[in-house]
């Protein structure tokens, strides 16, 4: 049976020979959560009118080809577990919650849960103690360039959210296209960059293609209609804010669903059964910025 996009990614980071270390915090309670939390901000239980997503993918997966990246271009094991914990505090439906707090231009409104997750994360602080690594080395993941950096310089993070959307949502990567852009990649002065000018040209239209998807009537729309949910379960208390950075998001829907509330029923109908035809064109705010200029053999290049 052919792999999926997703496990040929994985394999192409060689997965099956990670380093042993990283296994343990595979396990850890605070990363596992993400599990059932979907990479696509809750677009997972939209209308397949709007969203037809290719694969399933989740904020799990992204943090562990994040770590794995992050360990191709380093061998360091801090900046590894910085990669791989850098989204603990990812709530359910990700960032509609930026989304309901009005925060459209960084999108960075629930990393202040960060510390807290990972300082009350026991059997994390265990295997931290256990290879001498300091909870701190890897609560400011933005510390390490190769996980996050500036835009529109390329990192780990940045450059996985472009392939791992190419591959389930704009479906503009394939699987030589995975295997081009894993072996192209080279560090420069701690920043990832590419050998060759046509693997950064493809990761810059897909990143293009990325934005405009972002940048739709369609999207934003769906995006506020999930924050308007969540906010009205919220406030009427059928959940809490808390919640969302405890609970997985079948919890969060399901809990939702059986409100009994006619108006957040009303609205979940609409979410999952919308069609494009049905959307209306909106204005669209000042969504987050997605401008990559990769380096080239130390050259930087423009989209």
């Amino acid at each position: 049976m052919k792999k999926t996009l997703l496990e040929y990614y994985l394999e192409n980071l060689n997965y099956d020979n990670k380093p042993e270390f990283l296994n343990k915090y595979l396990e850890a309670p605070c990363l596992t959560r993400l599990k059932k939390v979907g990479y696509f901000c809750g677009m997972d239980y939209a209308s397949k009118k709007v969203y037809n997503f290719k694969e399933h993918i989740t904020r799990y997966d992204h943090s562990l080809t994040v770590a794995l990246l992050t360990w191709k271009c380093t061998k360091n094991k801090a900046a590894t577990l910085a990669g791989l914990f850098h989204d603990v505090a990812t709530p359910c439906f990700s960032h509609v919650i930026d989304y309901m707090n009005k925060d459209y231009a960084k999108q960075e409104s629930t990393e202040e849960y960060t510390e807290k997750i990972l300082k009350n994360d026991e059997y994390l602080n265990k295997c931290l103690d256990e290879d001498n690594i300091k909870v701190e080395d890897i609560i400011n993941f933005k510390k390490y360039n190769i996980v996050d950096n500036d835009r529109p310089k390329v990192c780990a993070d940045r450059l996985d959210g472009v392939i791992l959307t190419g591959i389930s949502w704009t479906k503009n990567i394939d699987y030589n296209d995975i295997h081009n852009i894993i072996e192209d990649i080279e560090i420069y002065n701690n920043e990832i960059g590419f050998k060759s000018k046509d693997i950064a040209k493809k990761v810059l239209n897909v990143s293009d293609s990325i934005d405009k998807y972002c940048h739709s009537s369609e999207d934003n729309y769906m995006m506020e209609l999930l924050a308007d949910i969540t906010k009205k379960g919220i406030k009427n208390k059928y959940i809490s804010y808390d919640e969302l950075y405890k609970l997985n998001e079948d919890e969060i829907i399901s809990k939702l669903k059986n409100s009994e509330d006619d108006e957040i029923i009303k609205k979940l109908n609409k979410f999952e059964n919308i069609s494009v035809e049905e959307i209306p064109t909106t204005d669209i705010p000042e969504v987050k910025s997605r401008e990559l200029n990769p380096l080239v053999k130390g050259i930087r290049i423009k989209g």
